[in-house]
């Protein structure tokens, strides 16, 4: 297994709500800027590789922005034929990710995750270490997706308003980043299917229960702290993008788009 940290974008959203005629992941936030050169420049300088998952009607779109670009050599993309959810995104790639040592998992319209948490998430992956898997979580008011851990810092339970869970009314969200070390990790999720626990409302077999399920597994579950709830927001309608558009504007926060 080659070293090195391939990043994964699940981005095969369609934008609907956001009334767009391009994917999500390529809305724009100015002129000269969208989500993904804003998410392209906060992490290749972190990663070794980013791979993106998109939805066939965009492969063409995504194949020809890739190939201009000037590091296309670190970049590639797959299509997620139906949209069956994140984990088959993720693990539907897992042959352009599966000689990595390091998988880092970054939802595809996580415009804001910050350097110093990404930064702060692989750290704990830089050395030797397997069946290992660090969440960055911030504490705020009604998490639509809620993160239970007991006294000692272990995960115990994930719950998702979308498949009908109740959440707190403060609790741990995720900021849409997740790193994992790779060995082992197709083996558990191939696992994890056989127990066939699909979404009370959704249907699908998802990614986030799939966190607690590698935690009785065995796996050690790392929590770092975000201290910054704007670092959980993503870009779900035309407010998030609209707010997103008034943070970034003019490329005032955005992040240089040099690599390593």
């Amino acid at each position: 297994m080659s070293k090195g940290i391939c990043a994964v974008i699940p981005a095969a959203g369609r934008g609907t709500r956001l009334g767009l005629n391009v994917p999500k992941l390529l809305a724009p936030i100015d002129p000269e800027t969208t989500i993904w050169s804003i998410l392209r420049g906060k992490l290749l300088p972190n990663v070794d590789r980013i791979h993106l998952v998109v939805a066939p009607q965009w492969a063409g779109m995504f194949q020809a922005l890739l190939a201009s670009d000037p590091q296309s050599a670190r970049l590639s993309f797959s299509v997620q034929a139906e949209p069956r959810g994140m984990g088959d995104a993720i693990f539907g790639a897992a042959k352009y990710w599966g000689d990595a040592k390091t998988l880092l998992v970054v939802w595809g319209d996580q415009i804001h995750i910050s350097a110093d948490t990404l930064k702060r998430a692989l750290a704990g992956h830089r050395g030797e270490c397997a069946r290992h898997c660090t969440i960055p979580a911030v504490l705020m008011d009604r998490p639509y997706v809620q993160y239970c851990f007991d006294a000692s810092g272990g995960l115990t339970e994930i719950r998702e308003t979308r498949e009908g869970a109740k959440c707190d009314a403060i609790g741990f969200s995720d900021v849409g980043t997740f790193a994992l070390e790779v060995d082992g990790l197709d083996r558990a999720w191939q696992a994890y299917q056989l127990e066939g626990k699909a979404g009370a409302c959704t249907g699908e077999v998802n990614f986030l229960p799939f966190l607690p399920y590698l935690a009785r597994d065995g796996w050690s579950i790392s929590r770092v702290a975000v201290n910054d709830p704007v670092e959980a927001r993503g870009v779900n309608s035309m407010d998030d993008l609209q707010f997103f558009q008034q943070i970034y504007r003019g490329g005032k926060n955005a992040p240089s788009v040099a690599a390593r």
